[in-house]
């Protein structure tokens, strides 16, 4: 299993315009930590109008670009709907809050801390429990390449055959990081999905997508013999919808029906 090379023909020379789609390139370190922070609140909140928050459990991390050993989270008890820059704290390799207020989700320190130091080239990674990830996760089995969208998943997801209850071990964050391996995505049987990115609008794309992949496979499945795509057309497919550039832009696409965050009371 290993991340799909550039394709022959890339997303980015595709869509014409790609580039005016994406923000502009940031200057500093003020400035890049600023936009993955906005980026993080962005993609919760995104993840929520989603119906992908189930309850407390979730989290989306991103590393400092000041120092990537260190990384932004969502803290625990906190609603992805209204979450923003502000609310993030940053954790650093010993799970210490350096920055911010508000309690730190252990589970999110076990298993992401041990994917950014096995991932040096992943710079986010997206959890939580949804429900067409969690009903999927039942299955202990990979995502079949049904549809073209599922096909950005083909040979570049794993599976963590495992459940030992809410992960606070880091040895399970590092056996959770295995079975994601050179990835971008790993089913967690009996828990849910996780995804990883080289931004965290990729990561974030991912988790969404992966979690309508699981619902199409689920209903398909259960409507009766479903055929799947054949594996030189997912390949080629995987090639077309699922290299990092494609991630951006639908999270870029998503992005523009995120409805404004509440007014915060007095």
């Amino acid at each position: 299993m290993s991340v799909p090379e550039e394709p022959a023909t890339s997303t980015r020379e595709v869509v014409p315009g790609f580039a005016d789609l994406l923000p502009p390139q940031r200057s500093s370190v003020e400035e890049e930590r600023a936009y993955r922070k906005q980026s993080l609140a962005d993609a919760l909140r995104l993840l929520a109008m989603h119906g992908m928050n189930q309850g407390a459990a979730g989290h989306i991390t991103v590393r400092d670009p000041g120092d990537p050993t260190m990384f932004w989270v969502n803290p625990l008890l906190k609603n992805f709907a209204l979450m923003t820059p502000e609310d993030l704290l940053l954790v650093n390799e010993k799970g210490e809050v350096v920055e911010g207020s508000g309690p730190l989700n252990r589970a999110a320190f076990a298993i992401h801390s041990r994917i950014h130091r096995a991932r040096p080239d992943v710079h986010a990674a997206a959890h939580c429990h949804s429900a067409y990830g969690e009903a999927w996760s039942t299955q202990r089995r990979l995502l079949t390449a049904l549809s073209q969208d599922s096909c950005a998943f083909f040979e570049c997801h794993g599976l963590y055959d495992d459940y030992t209850g809410v992960v606070l071990d880091l040895g399970e964050g590092d056996r959770i990081a295995a079975a994601l391996g050179s990835g971008k995505a790993v089913i967690l049987r009996n828990h849910g999905l996780l995804t990883v990115g080289r931004s965290v609008e990729e990561a974030a794309w991912w988790l969404i997508a992966m979690e309508q992949a699981c619902q199409v496979q689920l209903l398909a499945e259960a409507a009766g013999k479903a055929w799947a795509i054949d594996d030189d057309m997912a390949r080629l497919t995987a090639g077309q919808v699922g290299d990092p550039a494609a991630g951006e832009l639908q999270f870029a696409h998503a992005l523009q029906v995120l409805p404004p965050l509440p007014p915060r009371k007095a």
